[in-house]
């Protein structure tokens, strides 16, 4: 059986992240919002992936994917993201750390070190296309470069904005006017911004 390509690999992880996160799979028309392409384009990568055994379609029914475990999702192809709650992109709101479960997703995307996620709150973000409702997932590291966006603690709030690291300040920044920058010499990082998890 021939491999799935790059982009179908994508379509599967979006399949099992989608699946972790809501109990239930995404529609045809879901996927296809997800990665920007036609209902048609999404179909048939769903189909390719149904041919080559990794999931299974009930076309009778809808939100009817299912994904077939393989060999290759007991290895460490997959890891495991816990859900700690919210982050607010505006306003910062008071650090919940309250476990909402894991998100199995592709080592791939997330690398193979420590790792986490958080539900964004508010818009303060959406010009670098963070929308309230995301769950953005985290390298956990405390030091970042310049114009890297963070998840930081500020006064005990978390707060999810762009770095940069000023004479004797740093400035949270914005990706939205409407929201002024943050400046402080009392910061601390808590991760580097490595994907978003969008639901249509």
């Amino acid at each position: 059986m021939r491999a799935p390509t790059s982009r179908q690999t994508e379509v599967l992880d979006f399949l099992k992240s989608f699946l972790s996160g809501h109990k239930y799979p995404p529609t045809i028309r879901e996927v296809a919002g997800h990665f920007g392409i036609s209902v048609k384009g999404a179909y048939d990568h769903v189909k390719a992936l149904e041919k080559k055994g990794l999931i299974a379609c009930d076309n009778n029914r809808s939100r009817a994917i299912e994904i077939i475990e393989t060999p290759a999702d007991s290895n460490n192809n997959l890891v495991q993201v816990p859900l700690l709650g919210h982050v607010a992109a505006g306003m910062p709101l008071f650090a919940e750390e309250n476990f909402e479960g894991n998100i199995s997703m592709s080592a791939m995307l997330v690398g193979n070190g420590k790792v986490f996620a958080l539900r964004v709150e508010g818009e303060s973000m959406i010009g670098a296309g963070i929308m309230d409702g995301d769950i953005a997932v985290f390298s956990q590291q405390a030091q970042v470069e310049n114009g890297q966006i963070v998840v930081a603690m500020v006064d005990e709030a978390v707060t999810l904005k762009r770095f940069y690291k000023e004479k004797n300040r740093v400035r949270l920044q914005a990706e939205n006017p409407a929201y002024p920058p943050m400046y402080t010499a009392d910061v601390r990082i808590l991760g580097r911004l490595v994907t978003i998890i969008r639901s249509y």
